[in-house]
């Protein structure tokens, strides 16, 4: 008797009615549709341009005045940090960080018991020494009376010439015993003072008066005016700055610094509080270039002093024709780099970054002031725009902004 029987193959084929070599064919083509997408997106990343970017500023200096724009820091020209003239340990520190501080004032002490017996034993040396000083001025007093009683005796016969000589051998070497006590107890007052001297560096004052920016010890530390012993060993206490010496350094670029003079008005804004305007002048223009980033350094002074002005802020200077007159208001238009703005069909325009993309805006441009293009229509102040834009850039073109050069 014959019996029908169904191989295993075929019984899946029967059951799904798709052959097995279609589900293989299948996933190669899954596999070739995945690949395809992959190397079509990485041609399309390949073809979005990589661009620089810069943000719209604002404009905060007086209208129609500046004839010169310039970023730079806040600096202080008298800051220093505190140290010791001798290496001790410290046993007080009388500071914190912010605390202000008058010439003269304690900030820290060192261990000073070694000094201290130097000092005490120098003045005990003074006072030996002056002692001695005191009991040959009184032999030599004495022999000066012996002497008067030989010379008296010998004038009236009754003492021979020969006991008056030994008196005054006696007077005049008292006296030179007594010259050289006075020398001795010079030297001891000359240790005493040199033993002050160095007992007074274990206490550690505030050289001008400021705000102390560090602190860099602890007690307990070594602290010693030379670098030595590794990390064991502090070099200073701390730092303290003169507030009242607070200036601006900017870099100005070397095309345009023939526009910048002492005694120039300017104003300051700083980055932290870019709604206040801080009248300045110039103090110095620095007669030396930085050959690297094609710049010269020019000091400007700050007219009105500040708790919130405080050193290493960013501030940008404009540099003006005219001081300004009270509180003027901000001029018209916002600031943009003049490498952001180009040329297209005869007509100034920026790209701006809206969404990973190129947004065209055409522009009403004023007069420039310095590196900086004064744009009066067309953008707005902390957008975006693309630095040095390709002349292949078109509106909506997608776009890679760089990473940030530090």
């Amino acid at each position: 008797m014959k019996e029908l029987r169904i191989e295993g193959g075929q019984r899946e084929e029967h059951r799904s009615g798709i052959p097995g070599w279609a589900w293989i064919t299948l996933a190669v083509l899954l596999v070739l549709a995945l690949l395809a997408g992959a190397g079509w997106w990485w041609w399309r990343s390949a073809q979005v341009p990589e661009v620089q970017v810069a943000a719209v500023q604002a404009r905060s200096g007086p209208a129609g005045n500046a004839v010169l724009q310039a970023t730079g820091y806040v600096t202080a020209r008298r800051a220093a940090t505190v140290s010791t003239q001798i290496t001790g340990t410290l046993t007080e520190v009388l500071f914190e960080e912010g605390d202000r501080v008058t010439k003269g004032q304690v900030l820290a002490r060192l261990e000073d018991h070694a000094l201290r017996a130097s000092l005490d034993m120098a003045r005990a040396s003074v006072k030996s020494a002056e002692a001695n000083v005191a009991a040959v001025h009184a032999q030599w007093l004495q022999a000066q009376s012996d002497l008067r009683r030989q010379e008296e005796l010998a004038a009236s016969g009754m003492s021979t010439r020969q006991a008056a000589e030994q008196a005054r051998t006696s007077v005049t070497s008292y006296a030179a015993q007594l010259e050289a006590r006075r020398r001795e107890a010079d030297a001891s007052r000359a240790q005493a003072v040199q033993a002050q001297v160095n007992y007074d560096y274990t206490v550690v004052r505030a050289p001008f008066s400021g705000v102390i920016t560090a602190k860099a010890a602890q007690v307990g530390e070594i602290l010693s005016p030379l670098s030595a012993g590794g990390g064991f060993t502090r070099t200073g206490v701390g730092t303290i700055v003169d507030m009242e010496s607070l200036e601006v350094d900017v870099d100005v670029n070397e095309a345009y610094i023939g526009q910048v003079k002492a005694d120039m008005p300017a104003q300051a804004v700083l980055d932290a509080y870019p709604d206040w305007r801080i009248p300045a002048h110039v103090i110095a223009v620095v007669p030396s270039a930085d050959r690297g980033k094609a710049t010269v350094k020019v000091r400007v002074a700050l007219e009105q002093k500040d708790q919130r002005v405080v050193p290493d802020m960013g501030v940008r200077v404009s540099f003006l024709a005219a001081k300004a007159q009270g509180d003027s208001a901000p001029p018209p238009g916002v600031l943009a780099p003049r490498a952001a703005v180009v040329t297209r069909a005869d007509a100034p325009v920026a790209f701006v970054v809206a969404q990973d993309h190129a947004e065209l805006r055409k522009l009403r441009t004023g007069t420039p002031v310095g590196d900086q293009a004064v744009v009066l229509e067309g953008l707005k102040a902390g957008e975006t725009v693309v630095l040095n834009p390709p002349e292949t850039l078109k509106n909506g073109d997608a776009l890679r902004v760089a990473p940030a050069e530090h």
